[in-house]
């Protein structure tokens, strides 16, 4: 980024200068997207903010539009591509928080789903916000989670799909969960486009989560409630 361009970034509204950066991962412009995100946290912007409303907002754009066939494949994959050069910038100022961890979460796409990037960004904010996170990836069969619930006895189970096909996997998981003991063990956070709250409640799972925030708030909260209760806050 030119001296010029880096300036007229400092003079524009926050408002503004997260719609550029915005505009700049829709088109696939990733040099100009990366250099802006440098100048962002160097400044001393909150990693979360340029998480939930610089990429994932994009990202949902980015499905409706292809969706709605404004954008083709082509175009959307330039997008994507900068989305995860973005997240792969930002990784290191992930773990920036100190203190012990507030708990353990696994999460995971599941089976059936390869949509990887919001998942991703939904993780690096839980971390952020003191959970030790188990990430395992997408397409995750039932018994990938069930052995990580075995491994890790994480606090919360964060299930994403952005696939109304991936609505089963999950009802199946927590049915499983269930057969097996272990369901309370747990809170079961899902979310994902394909999901609303009436799913959530009727699959078995103990919140939806709309978004990043909505996410990190919720598990923190839950997290907290659930030790008050049991005396071990």
């Amino acid at each position: 980024m030119t001296d010029e361009s880096a300036e007229k970034l400092r003079n524009l509204t926050n408002t503004r200068l997260l719609s550029q950066l915005r505009a700049d991962v829709y088109h696939g412009a990733t040099p100009a997207a990366l250099a802006a995100l440098e100048m962002f946290l160097a400044c001393g912007w909150d990693p979360d903010t340029l998480l939930e409303e610089g990429l994932l907002q994009t990202l949902r754009a980015l499905d409706g539009d292809v969706r709605t066939g404004i954008l083709f494949a082509p175009e959307a994959l330039r997008a994507i591509a900068t989305i995860e050069a973005a997240l792969a910038l930002l990784r290191p100022w992930v773990g920036r928080r100190t203190a012990a961890p507030f708990g353990t979460a696994v999460i995971g796409a599941v089976r059936g789903d390869r949509h990887g990037i919001g998942k991703d960004i939904v993780a690096m904010a839980l971390s952020r916000a003191g959970f030790a996170v188990v990430d395992l990836g997408t397409d995750t069969p039932c018994e990938a989670f069930l052995e990580a619930l075995s491994a890790h006895h994480p606090d919360v189970l964060a299930l994403a799909t952005q696939l109304t096909a991936g609505i089963p996997a999950m009802k199946s998981l927590i049915e499983r969960m269930d057969a097996l003991g272990i369901r309370d063990e747990h809170l079961v956070l899902v979310g994902g486009t394909a999901l609303n709250e009436e799913f959530a409640r009727a699959i078995g799972a103990d919140a939806y989560c709309r978004n990043v925030a909505s996410c990190v708030e919720t598990a923190r909260s839950l997290l907290a409630a659930r030790r008050a209760a049991e005396g071990t806050g």
